[in-house]
């Protein structure tokens, strides 16, 4: 390697490396920045399928006759795997490189919600939907955004997880209104069409442009002067990621988080984002309008996630998250009152509202596992996002539920509302433990 190299190979010369020591010379833009921006275009793909599953429960429950229940099943079945998934995918991760899983989990979700433009029977729908396109959006999750972040940086750690976590509000921004257009015009199927082939223009990205470690281009990684090696890919990743939910299963910390963050995917992306179109429209309000709003969601999420990272590089992550639970369950409990034929004023300061604290819990629940895990807190959030899906699992099959029992979704709202000033005094009573306390798990 010669003096005329790259900037982001300054510091792979071998004796800087053995050394530990850095370079004389310095990238001005760090590559940590690239792999984030790499990663936040993918989960940005991704998210197209994120946008679509509210948009086809009338369509579908008017073409098949389906009930709102076994739709929500099929939604509820990838909302778990989403979760459950993500543990494993984090452990893959450590033995096959973030390249390989998350170019596979594409695919993934590409077949899956390609092949159900020829459904015709309901299982089909739970084995395409549910399956296929839960496995690949699980290797998707979020527990990918911790590994980017653990790997690549160690400062500004906050910030980036929150600017990955907007990925995904961003998606939706982008995707939401046109896939509404696309089922109202259209009918559902070339929705689910452009969904595939946007998960398939990602994969090349990926490959071309996304690196597993910063070893890989000789750099250390943001915020360190200190080289860090590549450590050898980690084998048993099946078993390593039930090793360490069985250690972290020990600690009443791991229950905590887990019971505020399935409460939040309880009121996020099984309630809101599943439901909240159907509820609107049976109110008279038409699609592609509650659609819309859904989007607005989704600009105010960017800023609420970004501004809830940079707060909890600065501030107590779990007096941060009591907050934001309890201010989403005040929301909750006005909505039924908001929902009308028309957008009106108070229904737009409930949307940016919620906007804004959709997943600004993300940040300082993964600074909590950090705190609390050490090396394996990626894993561990891993975890603690399967049960952030569990309730959104929950919450989508039995909010259709109770639409095809009583006729509304009030009773949905009210209960959501409660869930949630639960999981703001759980927050409160998460211990905070030493840096030299945190475990070897």
């Amino acid at each position: 390697m010669t003096e005329t190299t790259p900037v982001l190979h300054d510091n792979a010369a071998p004796d800087a490396s053995a050394a530990g020591a850095p370079s004389p010379r310095r990238p001005r833009v760090h590559r940590a920045w690239f792999v984030a921006a790499v990663a936040f275009v993918t989960i940005l793909g991704a998210a197209a399928f994120r946008s679509l599953p509210g948009l086809l429960i009338d369509p579908l429950n008017a073409d098949f006759g389906w009930s709102r229940g076994t739709i929500g099943a099929a939604v509820s079945i990838n909302l778990a795997l989403y979760g459950l998934t993500a543990p494993f995918a984090a452990a893959l991760m450590d033995r096959f490189g973030i390249r390989r899983v998350v170019a596979v989990a594409l695919v993934l979700i590409a077949a899956g919600s390609g092949l159900t433009y020829w459904m015709t029977a309901a299982w089909q729908l739970l084995l395409c939907w549910g399956l296929l396109v839960g496995l690949g959006t699980g290797s998707m999750a979020l527990a990918f955004a911790a590994t980017v972040t653990n790997r690549w940086f160690t400062e500004r750690r906050g910030l980036v997880t929150g600017i990955l976590t907007a990925a995904s509000a961003s998606g939706q921004l982008i995707f939401l209104p046109l896939l509404s257009w696309m089922v109202e015009e259209h009918t559902w199927k070339p929705a689910v069409v452009t969904v595939a082939l946007t998960a398939l223009a990602v994969v090349p990205f990926v490959w071309l442009l996304l690196r597993d470690h910063p070893a890989d281009v000789g750099l250390a990684p943001y915020g360190t002067e200190e080289f860090v090696p590549k450590p050898p890919p980690a084998r048993g990743a099946a078993r390593r990621a039930v090793t360490v939910l069985v250690s972290a299963a020990r600690t009443g910390p791991f229950w905590l988080l887990a019971g505020t963050f399935a409460i939040c995917g309880a009121s996020t992306n099984g309630l809101i984002q599943t439901h909240f179109v159907p509820a609107a429209h049976d109110h008279g309000m038409p699609i592609t309008a509650a659609a819309s709003l859904l989007a607005v969601i989704g600009v105010f999420d960017v800023v609420g996630t970004v501004f809830s990272g940079w707060l909890t590089d600065r501030f107590e992550p779990r007096r941060l998250l009591a907050v934001y639970y309890a201010l989403r369950g005040v929301s909750l409990l006005f909505l039924p009152m908001l929902l009308a034929p028309s957008v009106h004023p108070p229904m737009l300061f409930f949307i940016v509202f919620y906007g804004l604290d959709w997943v600004a819990t993300v940040p300082p629940t993964v600074a909590l596992c950090r705190e609390q895990y050490g090396d394996d807190s990626a894993i561990v959030f891993g975890w603690v996002l399967a049960s952030h899906q569990v309730g959104a699992a929950l919450v989508a099959f039995l909010g259709g539920v109770a639409r095809d029992v009583f006729g509304t979704y009030d009773m949905v709202w009210y209960a959501s509302g409660a869930l949630c000033a639960a999981a703001a005094l759980m927050a409160l009573v998460i211990r905070r433990r030493p840096a030299s306390a945190v475990p070897a798990l």
